[in-house]
């Protein structure tokens, strides 16, 4: 059974409440908070990220989506350019997808070789202990939807032209390569859900469900509490002293587009 609209919204409206009184936590305490989501196309991970990130400080939390690798950023380290957007103290950052593309996208389309994806599978457990015994709180969600689910959200997307430019050559081959993926999936989880950093699954063929039992539960792994702030005083304008507005005419003005709508 869905979930009503208005239900959603209000509890949304808390959770974001709640939220922003986890960045004014993670700020206050010099925290380094890093939440990766994963997971496969369609699955709802941007919408969540959206709803995450609408109401934060973007110089607190701020989204890291990576275009793909440039010629150099081949030669080095896999996690060498990944390693450079972690957050310093007082930060979040949200990875819209992260290093998991060697084990997901790169490993089915061929974009790296059978060595290169055996040797993340090794060290991507060490790297993210590194992370977490450093002191950095590393929260991972894997976004789950089924077949069927994603299809029909590829459907909607090529109809829709707002939501078109979503949809990648990339995005219509794992259609074709859906248990590819899933393949993929598994090794990965086998190797990277470990104690120091396991992955949480969100059930997402229902949207509004998936974004708050994610946020719910990211809120319920984080040990934050309330930060007092100072008060907010207004301080009073001060009296004129004269000032006045050059006249209009000498300005370019932008056209009152919204005049030329109808009325309500």
């Amino acid at each position: 059974m869905g979930l009503g609209k208005a239900v959603y919204e209000a509890e949304l409206l808390r959770l974001q409440t709640e939220l922003v009184k986890l960045q004014e936590w993670v700020r206050a305490e010099g925290t380094r908070l890093v939440v990766v989501f994963e997971g496969r196309d369609a699955a709802g991970k941007g919408g969540t990220i959206k709803r995450v990130a609408e109401h934060l400080n973007p110089r607190v939390a701020r989204i890291a989506a990576l275009p793909k690798p440039t010629e150099r950023e081949r030669t080095q380290w896999y996690f060498q350019r990944y390693v450079e957007h972690l957050p310093a103290a007082g930060e979040i950052v949200l990875f819209d997808r992260s290093w998991y593309n060697r084990a997901g996208v790169e490993r089915v389309m061929g974009f790296c070789t059978p060595a290169e994806h055996q040797l993340f599978l090794r060290q991507c457990p060490v790297f993210e202990r590194m992370l977490v015994e450093d002191g950095i709180l590393l929260r991972k969600y894997w976004f789950s939807v089924s077949d069927a689910v994603q299809e029909e959200r590829f459907r909607r997307r090529a109809q829709d032209p707002l939501r078109r430019w979503k949809l990648s050559p990339m995005d219509l081959e794992s259609l074709t390569r859906w248990e590819a993926y899933s393949r993929a999936k598994d090794e990965m989880m086998v190797h990277t859900d470990t104690a120091d950093a396991p992955w949480f699954v969100v059930e997402s063929d229902d949207k509004r469900r998936a974004r708050l039992n994610m946020i719910a539960h990211l809120l319920s792994s984080v040990p934050y509490q309330d930060v007092a702030l100072p008060p907010l005083d207004l301080p009073h304008r001060p009296p004129s002293t004269g000032y006045e507005r050059p006249p209009r005419e000498l300005q370019t003005v932008v056209p009152d587009h919204a005049a030329t709508l109808g009325k309500d």
